[in-house]
């Protein structure tokens, strides 16, 4: 997981208005690093004025340190404190010291004064930073708003060193998965596009790679003796996985990190000889995500949640809604949900392993079988999917989309996959969300969101509201409560 997505270095420096003691702010600070612990790169540069600023980034950069806190232990010099962000390249967060520890005269440092110029200042210069829900902290506080920003951070660099590697144009109908690249370009992203043919000539020239042994060994222990229902496909899906890993390693050209979206049918199969999915479900397990259908903004997305979680993420067709059978028997009075906050999260089989039921298996992929292979016949070229119901966790919903008139829209909703069988088939699970069905109409509808959506294993709403709003996304839809109104929603 950790090569593809960063790692944050954080450094932390204080600042301190020239009228004001300037041992307030380096007492504060130091209290700050004493309560964060370990990992905190404490600037010994208190900034006062212009050349304390420039002398202060001079020395978090020989530490290394890609990721700030900018901390006004008394009220802050305007110029210097919004210029370390001006000047640094990598995010950056404001907080202050609160009064409290020493007296109001000689001891108080106005900080909470301060941040209201700082917030205006970093307006004039257009600069974007993390500020806390209330920057005015102790130092333990302070010390917790400064872990909070790490999955952030780490989100933030991720996106501004992602190249978005693409195979194949979307297939056809599939309108919904638009993807103008203006919006990648205003996030930072860079974009590599491809056609499945080039996809396919690298494939075959891995041929008898002789790493293919040792990673059908990893895949067979992955799946288990239940599991590998086709060992004789294994050997043709280490040779495309081979290919991806390469193709990335190869094609990362100025950027660090890479994520995929490859078109996977109808051709794939025919072509290479199985679907993709479950060599997709492992690449996404270790940060890597391969998105379906050339969903670029989806496999966006994924990459946004891994690195704010740290951990493997999918994405799922909001697919089908639950039957009111199957609500009234395994729902209804067991869980405080209504049938209309529930749904169906589905994809043909790149959901993680390790984020599904233990009878998980590669099988074959149904709607495909039905489309591309005689009537009757044994599934061939359709194998190659990981199926089973997804197990039941905390999840967080959610997409980045840059909508058809060029505008970056998101949205993020917060549930959980239940501890029910959904008796289909697939990577489906049963999802929980608090009022899904008026988010499903007068959000995801109502803003013409594609049918994709990530899906994170974990409550990080929060985090991921600061990212979106950190890269400057300005239209954040989430499942608004029972009697808060969407904009377009009948009040009648």
């Amino acid at each position: 997981m950790s090569s593809n997505i960063p790692n944050v270095k954080l450094g932390i420096i204080a600042v301190s208005r020239d009228c004001f003691p300037i041992s307030l702010s380096i007492a504060r600070r130091a209290a700050v690093v004493k309560a964060f612990g370990k990992g905190l790169y404490e600037c010994p540069v208190t900034v006062e004025n212009e050349n304390d600023a420039l002398k202060a980034l001079e020395d978090v950069k020989k530490h290394n340190c890609n990721a700030l806190v900018v901390f006004l232990g008394n009220f802050g010099p305007e110029t210097p404190e919004t210029l370390i962000a001006q000047k640094f390249d990598g995010p950056v967060m404001y907080t202050s010291a609160a009064e409290g520890d020493g007296d109001l005269i000689n001891g108080r440092g106005d900080a909470y004064c301060g941040m209201l110029n700082c917030s205006y200042n970093l307006g004039m210069r257009h600069i974007s930073a993390y500020i806390p829900d209330y920057p005015c902290a102790t130092a333990e506080e302070a010390a917790l708003q400064i872990k909070e920003f790490i999955p952030i951070a780490r989100a933030v660099l991720g996106v501004k060193n992602l190249k978005i590697i693409t195979f194949g144009p979307r297939p056809q109908d599939f309108f919904a998965c638009n993807a103008p690249i203006k919006g990648l370009y205003e996030l930072g992203v860079e974009i590599e596009e491809n056609s499945e043919l080039d996809l396919l000539v690298s494939y075959k020239e891995h041929e008898g790679d002789p790493r293919i042994k040792d990673v059908c060994a990893d895949m067979a222990a992955e799946l288990g003796v239940g599991g590998n229902n086709y060992p004789e496909l294994l050997p043709r899906m280490a040779q495309f996985e081979l290919t991806l890993l390469d193709w990335a390693e190869g094609h990362k050209g100025a950027r660090k990190y890479v994520a995929f979206a490859d078109k996977c049918w109808p051709a794939f199969p025919q072509q290479f000889g199985f679907e993709p999915c479950f060599v997709n479900s492992r690449l996404a397990s270790r940060g890597i995500p391969v998105s379906c259908e050339v969903d670029i903004y989806g496999a966006l997305s994924e990459y946004i949640g891994s690195c704010v979680t740290a951990d493997a993420v999918t994405l799922l067709d909001i697919n089908n809604s639950v039957p009111a059978s199957l609500y009234e028997k395994e729902i209804k009075g067991k869980f405080n949900y209504k049938l209309t906050d529930t749904f169906m999260g589905f994809h043909c089989g790149n959901t993680p392993s390790c984020k599904m039921c233990a009878d998980r298996a590669v099988k074959y992929q149904l709607i495909q079988h039905r489309l591309l292979e005689p009537e009757g016949s044994e599934p061939d070229f359709t194998r190659g999917t990981l199926e089973g119901d997804i197990a039941a966790s905390d999840i967080t919903f959610y997409r980045l989309q840059c909508d058809s008139e060029g505008v970056v829209r998101s949205y993020i909703a917060q549930g959980e996959v239940l501890p029910v069988r959904t008796g289909s088939f697939g990577g489906i699970g049963i999802f929980a969300i608090p009022e899904m069905g008026r988010f499903y109409r007068y959000a995801l509808i109502q803003n013409r969101f594609p049918h994709h959506g990530a899906v994170a294993f974990s409550h990080c709403g929060k985090a991921l509201f600061e990212v979106f709003k950190y890269l400057g996304v300005r239209n954040i839809d989430y499942n608004r409560p029972a009697g808060v109104l969407y904009p377009s929603e009948n009040p009648f």
